[in-house]
């Protein structure tokens, strides 16, 4: 990505779109520029402390806005960029670089920087060097000492802290300069410090004044300030201080928008799951976060002093724990790459509108109220609540609020939803309706066709009805009778409602579909519908979609867990085709199961001689005839056989298994019985677990199969049309037959397409997910890993951060799929147990998805899933034998 940006921005510079000034020889872009009245507001802590900008920075900034749309959409980054943008330019983002990152990472974190400046932003960067000081230390036989996690700084080891700080500094603003945009090195004169404890530490600091000059000279200047963490008392002499304090006490000092951690591991880990955490809104979840087992030690100590950070910090601040490629991401798209942690907006709850300032109520109900109003006062709008019972919400600062009728419990209707529009952009109304949630299991409401947020309300709602021309929505109930009834009995309000606009002239009830806006053809079709047809006796069953903490679930269905052992009772395996790749890596995992063992393992071609891989006992190939099998069912001898067979090839003996009328399990691997009702298709993920852990006969799926649903699944009732899936396997996918397929002087810098349609696994996946697909595959040089392109037209509009958030939802608790924000790579699937979904993109329109798979073909593609489907049919645990980290 950060290529991509720094080879987009020298072609727009060709192209004159960046122009370019001479500085010392070197082409450099041209910097933001603030005149002496911005200077001088800046100064004065005044906002707008930009120009009208320049038609070449427009430029650049519109270059720019193009290449950031190819990690989230335009409308995203424009909107985050507009945000940003609106505040003063040191409360943007306060940036903490670990010295391990300018070590590893200088050339990718320098890019960043420098995108960030040429959108016209400055972000203040606080950095460490311990990796840095400790290795020159330990070069001098100094070993570094440590109490309570405070490095003790003796004379010595402040000086070289000193110098080595002032080198990495001047690294990182040379790496700067070299791509053109102007840093400043700000090496003492920001923290003021006393000694923490001069006996224990030594010279350790703890700051007690920040002074903000020096910082706001740099951006006046046009220059990115780049600070150390060291710090000085009254009288000058120099402290060491730790890069994190450092960072939170100009945080508080400043009170940016954002605060930034760049680290190695891209984010938190979840303990449990080991998968990056996408967001905490402390709270709602500090309390109950902290009591969580894995919550310890450093992770414990980070949480906790984030939270002590940002309960000093305005609500719109947050915390950023992100990689150091993924900056970008993070700050400009929904869907985010680490994790954000915000204090979230306190909701407050009242049951009188009286209780709010009237000023307030008065803006926020008659000019920034979302729902359709006939009221020309506010006190009107009371008066039509008067016989009312109300419940109503706001946030802290009275900038945004809800007022619900209560008067029926069964239906509450919220009559008034209103907010500022800053706090669309800062999840204050997502607070507000998470509030809602709470305490409604069922809530109604109504919209005008023109309301500016109408996407957001079809996001949010389970129903949605197009009547008396209003939009109707509503989720938590499914008595459409109540609803049908309200909607028939809402006329009246309707009329007077609409009365005003010119363009709607109807307000009888409607049999019209709910179309979301931006509808090409929103008068005759809608592109996602609540119901197929509606009249006043009948309704048909609703789209579904569950709203959770952040995002909504494409699906309202049950999730099985994984399952737990029943038995450790030993279990006889017999392996049929064990000359294949597939066949030689299931022998590889039955050798370190805990309860399985090999009784036989059969190939044509390697009859007599010795099994390789397998220590539990010593065994030859023997060729199994099908009446060699139906005899060793006959015997009881066998608890479960594993067909790895080509395609046609199993039938005989699973006919002769059957007729021996013996109680082993079954798992083939082929594709005979995917489409048998009388099997069970064996992808526990997203199939009945209890219906597995009782079969006797488990069509294990095709390995593109397995990667395409596991893509799917989540967003399967959001799909309009037929989803095109473009994947490419290594060649051990074409098995160990030679072919053109599996032939490297064929492959080697070459891709081969083949059977580009009605290919089995397209069959498959239709059938499976009952939602027709387009597959197309390919063959590639290298040997095992799948990747899948998946292009999805969708029925509504989703942001990438929601959409990521559904597969977060909806893996939660599977070991064996791996949700990430970045695009998963086939190089890093190869001999992994799981699959991969990441590179979550949704297309500016906000109607067209694309997500990535990476799937190892050979293993859960293939022989790790027949494990579990062993595991599960003989009563183990559902992972016995898979290594799942």
């Amino acid at each position: 990505m950060l290529v991509q940006i720094q080879q987009a921005a020298k072609a727009s510079a060709v192209k004159g779109l960046m122009k370019r000034e001479m500085l010392k020889g070197t082409a450099r872009l041209r910097p933001f520029v603030l005149s002496r009245r911005q200077q001088s507001n800046l100064a004065t802590g005044q906002s707008q402390p930009f120009a009208p900008t320049p038609k070449y920075v427009q430029q650049d900034r519109d270059a720019i806005v193009r290449i950031l749309s190819s990690i989230g959409s335009r409308r995203e980054v424009e909107q985050y960029l507009r945000y940003f943008t609106s505040f003063e330019a040191q409360r943007f983002a306060i940036i903490k670089v670990g010295g391990a990152i300018i070590t590893d990472e200088l050339d990718t974190l320098a890019q960043s920087l420098a995108f960030l400046n040429h959108v016209g932003l400055y972000p203040i960067v606080v950095h460490g060097a311990g990796p840095q000081l400790n290795k020159i230390l330990a070069s001098r036989g100094v070993e570094a000492e440590y109490s309570d996690g405070i490095r003790i700084t003796d004379e010595e080891t402040l000086a070289v802290a000193r110098k080595v700080f002032l080198e990495e500094n001047a690294k990182l603003v040379e790496a700067l300069e070299r791509l053109g945009t102007r840093a400043r090195p700000i090496v003492g004169g920001v923290f003021q410090a006393e000694y923490l404890d001069k006996e224990k530490y030594k010279y350790v600091g703890k700051i007690v004044n920040v002074n903000k000059a020096p910082i706001e000279h740099s951006i006046r200047a046009g220059t990115l300030p780049i600070l150390t963490s060291m710090a000085e008392t009254a009288s000058g002499q120099c402290l060491n201080v730790n890069a994190d304090i450092t960072a939170g006490e100009l945080a508080r000092a400043l009170k940016p928008l954002k605060v930034v951690y760049l680290n190695e591991k891209g984010g938190l880990i979840h303990g449990v799951t080991k998968k990056k955490i996408s967001s905490i809104y402390l709270d709602r979840e500090y309390n109950d976060l902290m009591k969580e087992p894995w919550v310890k030690y450093g992770t414990k100590l980070k949480i906790r002093e984030i939270k002590e950070l940002l309960d000093t910090l305005p609500r719109t601040s947050s915390v950023a724990i992100i990689s150091t490629k993924d900056l970008q991401k993070e700050l400009f798209t929904e869907s985010g790459a680490g994790t954000m942690i915000s204090r979230g907006f306190k909701i407050n709850q009242t049951d009188s509108l009286d209780s709010l300032p009237a000023k307030a109520l008065e803006d926020l109900i008659l000019h920034h109220n979302a729902l359709p109003s006939r009221y020309a006062s506010i006190q009107e709008f009371k008066d039509s609540l008067a016989d009312a019972k109300l419940r109503v919400y706001s946030d802290s600062y009275n900038e945004s609020i809800a007022v619900v009728d209560v008067s029926n419990p069964e239906l509450p209707v919220l009559v008034a939803f209103g907010a500022y529009d800053r706090n669309w952009l800062n999840n204050v109304v997502d607070s507000l309706l998470s509030s809602l949630r709470t305490d409604f299991s069922s809530l109604l409401w109504r919209l005008h066709p023109s309301t500016k947020n109408l996407e957001w309300f079809f996001e949010k709602s389970e129903g949605t009805l197009f009547a008396n021309n209003l939009y109707y929505f509503w989720y938590g109930t499914r008595d459409l009778n109540t609803i049908s009834n309200f909607i028939k009995s809402d006329q009246p309000f309707a009329s007077a409602c609409l009365s005003s606009n010119p363009a709607v002239t109807d307000p009888k009830v409607t049999t019209n579909l709910a179309t979301p806006p931006n509808s090409p053809n929103t008068a005759q079709k809608r592109s996602f519908s609540t119901f197929s047809r509606w009249n006043s006796n009948k309704m048909i069953r609703p789209f579904v979609s569950n709203v959770g903490k952040r995002f909504y679930s494409a699906e309202a269905q049950k999730i099985q867990k994984p399952l737990k052992a029943v038995s450790n009772q030993p279990s006889k395996v017999v392996l049929l085709g064990a000359r294949g790749h597939t066949g030689k890596n299931l022998i590889s995992l039955i050798n370190t199961h805990p309860h399985l063992e090999l009784s036989h393992v059969s190939s044509r071609e390697l009859k007599g001689t010795k099994l390789p891989g397998y220590n539990k006992k010593e065994i030859n190939y023997v060729n199994l005839s099908v009446d060699d099998v139906k005899k060793l069912e006959e015997e009881g001898a066998v608890d479960a056989w594993v067909m790895a067979l080509p395609n046609g090839v199993c039938k005989p003996y699973v006919d002769a298994l059957s007729s021996a009328n013996g109680k082993s399990v079954i798992v083939d691997l082929s594709a005979d019985y995917r489409f048998e009702n009388s099997w069970n298709y064996g992808l526990p993920e997203l199939n009945d677990r209890v219906a597995l852990r009782n079969s006797k006969r488990i069509s294990n799926p095709g390995c593109y199969a397995t990667g395409s649903q596991v893509g799917l699944s989540p967003i399967l009732s959001l799909i309009e049309g037929q989803p095109s899936i473009f994947g490419i396997s290594g060649y051990s996918g074409a098995g160990t037959k030679p072919s053109p397929k599996n032939d490297l002087n064929v492959l080697t810098n070459n891709l081969i397409p083949y059977s580009l349609t009605d290919h089995i696994h397209e069959r498959e996946i239709s059938h499976q997910l009952k939602h027709p697909v387009a597959f197309i595959p390919h063959v590639a040089q290298w040997f095992q890993g799948i990747t899948l392109t998946i292009n999805v037209p969708l029925k509504k509009s989703i942001t990438s951060r929601e959409l990521r958030n559904l597969y977060q939802e909806r893996y939660a608790d599977e070991p064996l799929i791996n949700v990430q924000g970045d695009v998963p790579l086939v190089k890093d699937i190869s001999q992994k147990h799981y699959v991969s979904v990441g590179g979550f993109g949704v297309h500016s329109g906000g109607k067209r998805a694309v997500i990535i798979v990476t799937i190892d073909n050979l293993l859960k593609g293939a022989a790790t899933q027949a494990l579990q489907n062993l595991n599960l049919a003989c009563g183990y645990d559902e992972y016995a034998g898979i290594q799942l980290n």
